[in-house]
């Protein structure tokens, strides 16, 4: 800048608002397979436990947020006014699920308690095993999948139980599908199932009971928004989408049944 613009009366002006601009925050590092050290504390360092219930409360959400991204959480803790979690990620999903995970948690613990207001202070912290996978090497990819405490034994009864209730998408590194491509590919195959393409999913009502339907298990198995729901479905406004979804499903009707 030039002494006449240093001379300006204006000049003063333009400092402080330069001086004022926000700091853009570092980006989240995520990748398929990552795992992670999460943490995060209440505000002003209040407890964001009161109670046991509240305790439940967070893993049921946890476990929710499980389902929608495919997390495995390998370790946690809750203390009084903090929580750690270490998490495998299948995929590049942390923002959108913490998001979803610390939302769904705030606003439950807010009217159980008859609260308002924040309950976690500001961001998150989330560390990432990078360091640690370069040093230690295959030494590292031998606990990537998994460790327990105990014997062979007591590792193989843990195995047959988990068995039964994961999937081939269990072990998150050779798992590479964004969260917005399970999303599609649930979309679509509602659509087939349905005998839908493009054409029919646009000429339909939004409120159609199908795509509402659809818009449930969207919100129930992804992480995906509720303005990404109503763009892809075609449902219009995203608060109509949000009402739609929140009314409970109706009945099957009666009237054609046999007495």
């Amino acid at each position: 800048m030039d002494a006449h613009a240093r001379g300006s009366p204006h000049y003063g002006h333009f400092v402080r608002d330069v001086q004022s601009w926000p700091v853009p925050r570092k980006l989240r590092i995520e990748y398929p397979g990552a795992v992670y050290h999460v943490m995060n504390r209440g505000d002003r360092r209040e407890n964001i436990f009161l109670d046991d219930e509240d305790r439940e409360g967070f893993m049921a959400a946890l476990g929710e947020a499980c389902g929608k991204t495919e997390w495995q959480v390998h370790a946690h803790c809750l203390m009084g006014n903090h929580f750690h979690l270490v998490m495998e990620m299948p995929q590049a999903n942390l923002v959108a699920g913490m998001k979803w995970l610390l939302g769904v948690y705030t606003k439950r613990f807010n009217i159980r308690h008859k609260f308002c207001g924040h309950v976690f202070a500001g961001r998150y912290r989330a560390l990432t095993e990078l360091r640690r996978r370069e040093e230690s090497g295959m030494d590292y990819r031998q606990i990537e999948r998994g460790w327990c405490l105990g014997g062979e034994d007591f590792r193989r009864e843990l195995l047959e139980a988990a068995a039964a209730r994961v999937g081939p998408q269990h072990y998150g590194v050779e798992r590479r599908v964004t969260g917005e491509q399970k999303a599609g590919s649930i979309v679509l195959a509602e659509m087939k199932a349905l005998g839908w393409n493009e054409a029919e999913l646009k000429e339909r009502l939004k409120g159609d009971p199908d795509k509402v339907r659809i818009a449930r298990r969207l919100r129930r198995e992804t992480t995906m928004s509720l303005q990404w729901i109503a763009r892809r479905l075609r449902m219009g406004s995203w608060t109509y989408v949000s009402s739609l979804v929140r009314q409970p499903p109706k009945p099957p009707s009666s009237a054609n049944s046999e007495d």
